[in-house]
Formats: C-alpha cells, structure tokens, sequence
C-alpha cells in the first residue's frame, strides 16, 4: 500500500525540476543584465545578443542530440508567433532593469502568474481550487514583504516596461498550454528564440543601434545573460507541458526570491530580516500549493 507513495514523491519532485531550473537560471540572468547595463550596453544590443547566443547553442545541441519529434506545420507557426511575444518579454525586462532596481523590477514583472491563473480558469484551461487560489495570494504578499515594495523607489516608465513584459509571459504561457501539449519543446525552444531573434535583430538593424559593454567583465557577463536566458526559456516550456501555466508560473515565484538573494553580493544589496520573512512566507505558500494539487 506504500509503494505508489514512496514512487510518487519523486515523480513529483521531477515535475517540479524544470520550473525551478527555469527560475534560477532567470534568475542570475537578471543580475548579470544590470551589470552588463551598467557597464554601458543598451537594452536592444542585450536583447539581440542574448538571442543570437540562444539560437547558436540551441541549433547545437538540436544538432548533436537526439532528434525532436518534427513540429507540424501549425505548431511551427505558433513557435515563431510565440518568437515574437517573446521578443516583448525579452525588451521589456530589460528595459525595465535600465529603469529601477532589479527587485522593483521583478515585482513589478510578476504580476504575471496571478494574471495566468485568472485567465487560464477564464478561458478553461485551469481548474483552480480555492487553496490553490489563497496560495497564490499568499505567495504574491510575501514576494511584497519580502522585496519591500516601496512607492518612492517606482519610476513608472520601469514599472510599465515591466508590466508589458508580464502581459507577454501570461500570453506564452497560455497559448502554450492551449496548442503546444504535444509538440517537443526542443523545437518549440527553437523557433521561439528564432522569432524572437528575428524581431529583435531587425529593430537593431532598422535604429541602426549597437551599444555593447565597455569591458571584458561586461561582455563575460553578456555571454552568460545569452546561455542562462537559453536554458531558461527550454525549462519553461518543458515545466509548462509537465504541470501546466498556473503551477509553472507560482514555480516561478522563486525567480524574484532568488534575484534578490544573488543581487545582495553582485549588486550591493542587503538582505533585512523583514525580506527574508517574506522569502519564507512566499516559499511556504508554493509548498502548500504543490501539495495540494
């Protein structure tokens, strides 16, 4: 009677395994990019160089690895129409992290998993128990508690760059549950960073903009912003085929956790107690709503 107990705990706990590589991995992204900013790159060289690293290393490993399921012609279309919605993701944050701090930021930004939830049950493609409702709740007030949201430290063009952002997030994620279920999210990762790619390189091309970092430690930092995005962006959508929009998204409540928590030595930031109660209230919150699901 205990076996399919003890053989479930793993199970989930690998189900859990892409979200949170995805978060962390976003995480020390998002820190490098306000290094790489502040050493003199602009938002639309990030962004481009970010997906011309994505698009290398993931036709490379497409190339040497064991070889996707095809996309149908429909799916395809999709992946590179998610491409461009990503491009908004992508620019938004990152212009976002120009404006404010990387913890406004990221609050700002996350508003998204709230906004999937509400709209996955909106359009039927979640159902949500009211536990799991409180939780995500719960999860969003201790991220608050925990960055100290402060009105004075908002400027409203980051603030709004970040909304824009999470709006794009909400929109990948539900059109990936809705239409991607069955497609391999190798290729779906592919095309995804090929469109975004694509629309990112040809706003460069048209502004005629191209502000890299000043020093090596800059490009260095550059260069890991391009992987970590790359390998978040496949655990995303691996996470979302796994456990759905709404679970991958409160999942990713540890992004924002884990961003202040590395912006502490890298950037400067001190911890208080106040942010680390918040941290634990917002981990509690997501372990109660993954136990219960």
């Amino acid at each position: 009677m205990t076996a399919p107990s003890q053989t479930a705990a793993p199970s989930r706990l690998a189900d859990l395994l892409p979200g949170v590589v995805a978060a962390t991995s976003f995480a020390i992204s998002n820190v490098l990019s306000k290094i790489v900013l502040a050493d003199g790159a602009d938002v639309l060289t990030i962004s481009v160089f970010r997906g011309v690293v994505g698009v290398v290393l993931v036709a490379a490993w497409l190339k040497i690895g064991t070889p996707p399921v095809p996309h149908t012609p429909r799916a395809r279309w999709i992946s590179l129409g998610l491409g461009v919605i990503f491009a908004g993701v992508v620019y938004g944050l990152f212009a976002a992290f120009a404006r404010v701090s990387v913890p406004v930021a990221i609050l700002s930004y996350f508003v998204y998993p709230l906004i999937t939830g509400l709209l996955g049950v909106l359009f039927g493609l979640e159902r949500i128990t009211w536990r799991g409702a409180l939780a995500a709740l719960a999860a969003f007030a201790g991220l608050a508690l925990m960055i100290r949201a402060n009105p004075e430290d908002i400027a409203l063009a980051g603030v709004a760059f970040a909304f824009a952002s999470a709006l794009c997030r909400t929109a990948i994620l539900l059109i990936t549950r809705a239409t991607l279920q069955d497609a391999d999210p190798q290729l779906t990762t592919w095309y995804t960073l090929l469109g975004s790619t694509a629309v990112l390189g040809l706003a460069a091309l048209v502004t005629l903009n191209w502000q890299g970092p000043h020093s090596v430690g800059g490009w260095a930092a550059l260069a890991v912003v391009g992987l970590g995005t790359t390998i978040s962006v496949l655990a995303l959508f691996i996470s979302i085929k796994r456990i759905g929009p709404f679970r991958t998204a409160l999942i990713m409540f540890l992004e924002p956790l884990l961003s202040t928590v590395f912006s502490a030595p890298v950037l400067g930031e001190i911890i208080t107690p106040v942010q680390a109660l918040g941290g634990a209230v917002m981990l509690a919150a997501l372990v109660s709503f993954q136990l219960r699901r």
